[in-house]
């Protein structure tokens, strides 16, 4: 899959598409929305922060992308009829989505199982993958609306191989690639949507910093440096791709 780390999307490549990120007020969610919207895309920004998801606004505008649209919302809701109106102001300003990009994320706490505190494990189990689920279901119906739609979640290397202490946040990214294991299999061959998965690998986001606080950050990469995979996944180059768990940095 080398050629999609070294993947270049043109310049209008997402012209016309109107996709939503969460978690874009920092990090990896704000360098997709910037890299989508340099692409063409009408970006709606969602977060739980109002102060962040405007500063990624305001550089969007300042970058000349297409003015995005802002929605605080916070995944740790567990409403499914907030869900749906959050759907609902969506469709009644654009009627459609072209694309989908889960990143929003909590890291938890790095303890051994045996330690770890259970209102911790229940948000990060709610934002990460019952959150996900609820704002998939409700954007359905906007996703069918669009020629082609692409989900994207986001994964994590220790959501395909566990590893010690890292708790409800591993095991959120395993419940995360069986959500997206069986959203494409049942939207392979019935709906014009693809849905697949992106471990981002070590990147410099202060989720990584706050995970390995000895790590010099330099040693990683920024998130502008690993948009290719996200950009190919969002395009139509990308049609015929399902069900897939790729990575955003080779090896």
């Amino acid at each position: 899959m080398k050629q999609i780390f070294e993947y270049q999307a043109a310049k209008n490549a997402l012209q016309d598409k109107t996709i939503l990120v969460t978690g874009a007020g920092s990090g990896i969610g704000k360098a997709a929305a910037m890299a989508f919207g340099q692409h063409g895309a009408t970006v709606v920004l969602t977060g739980s922060r109002a102060e962040t998801l405007e500063q990624t606004y305001d550089d969007m505008v300042a970058a000349a992308c297409r003015e995005p649209a802002l929605i605080v919302f916070d995944l740790k809701n567990d409403e499914p009829q907030a869900y749906k109106e959050f759907a609902n102001s969506i469709d009644k300003e654009f009627g459609k989505l072209d694309g989908l990009l889960h990143n929003a994320s909590l890291l938890g706490e790095r303890k051994p199982i045996e330690h770890q505190t259970f209102a911790v494990w229940q948000d990060v189990q709610q934002v990460n993958v019952n959150g996900a689920m609820l704002m998939t279901q409700s954007l359905l119906p906007l996703l069918r609306a669009a020629n082609s739609a692409s989900i994207v979640f986001t994964s994590s290397g220790v959501g395909r191989r566990g590893r010690a202490y890292w708790g409800a946040y591993a095991v959120s990214k395993f419940a995360t690639e069986g959500l997206m294991q069986v959203l494409a299999d049942e939207m392979e061959n019935t709906s014009n949507i693809r849905v697949n998965s992106v471990n981002p690998g070590g990147t410099r986001t202060a989720m990584r910093q706050s995970a390995y606080p000895g790590e010099a950050p330099e040693n990683n990469p920024l998130p502008e440096d690993i948009m290719p995979v996200y950009l190919y996944l969002m395009s139509d180059d990308s049609l015929d791709v399902n069900g897939q768990a790729l990575s955003a940095q080779e090896g």
